[in-house]
């Protein structure tokens, strides 16, 4: 199982949300490439790159940022946030992205994300189906579809997706634990599925337990910033 940091970014920063909220902003440090260059000199291979003021815009914003982890880095970067068109999509692989995630642009605009897999190939392309309540969340989690996660999630996966990144927003940036029956779930619906669990991961037990579930990955974000799992730890887990 692949061990993800995340960065999330508002205004050039890195920062974490609770449960997706955006009036609730805990800002770690002004520069995301110092916290880059921490996980990347642990040992770190992976980033989960946000940026949060393009998933409330109709573009992407923060992609400076991520040019810059990626030309001072060596790391393995997947970025979403604001993806939401062709040239969106083209601007982050030009900015160093080895995949994008598309989660609002999956569920308002089919054709156009589908598109991207035939463009730049399913290994690249990584679908968002962030759930609160068993339903689909859009735009930065500030909407919620009609859509249920499962039949969204079948659906891709029929028509070529290979990666999702899965979010139970209710858990998210609360350090209260991660969504382990719904990834108990996903994993024996979807077996052949490249599932990465995110959100209110608090301990390496959590960690250990993803892992015996057959998660692809698993990105831990606010643990990692209040000290509750260490770079060490993660690289022992």
């Amino acid at each position: 199982m692949f061990l993800i940091p995340a960065i999330d970014i508002i205004a050039g920063k890195c920062v974490r949300l609770s449960q997706g909220d955006y009036t609730q902003v805990t800002e770690y440090h002004a520069d995301p490439l110092d916290i880059a260059r921490q996980f990347e000199d642990a040992g770190l291979q992976r980033l989960h790159l946000v940026d949060l003021d393009g998933a409330r815009s109709a573009r992407i914003v923060n992609y400076r940022v991520l040019e810059r982890i990626a030309s001072y880095t060596n790391l393995h970067i997947d970025f979403g946030g604001g993806i939401k068109s062709d040239d969106d999509a083209r601007i982050a692989f030009e900015c160093g992205a080895q995949q994008i995630t598309g989660g609002t642009i999956a569920v308002t605009d089919r054709e156009l994300f589908l598109g991207w897999i035939t463009r730049y190939g399913s290994e690249r392309i990584i679908l968002g189906a962030d759930v609160k309540d068993g339903k689909v969340a859009i735009s930065g989690w500030q909407e919620q579809s009609a859509l249920d996660l499962d039949p969204f999630l079948h659906d891709y996966q029929q028509l070529g997706v290979q990666y999702a990144i899965c979010t139970d927003i209710s858990k998210d940036g609360l350090l209260q634990g991660s969504a382990i029956e719904l990834y108990q779930h996903l994993r024996a619906s979807f077996p052949d599925l490249k599932l990465i669990a995110s959100g209110g991961i608090s301990s390496i037990d959590e960690l250990a337990r993803l892992r015996e579930l057959g998660c692809y990955g698993a990105i831990v974000g606010k643990a990692l910033y209040e000290g509750r799992i260490s770079l060490k730890d993660l690289l022992m887990c």
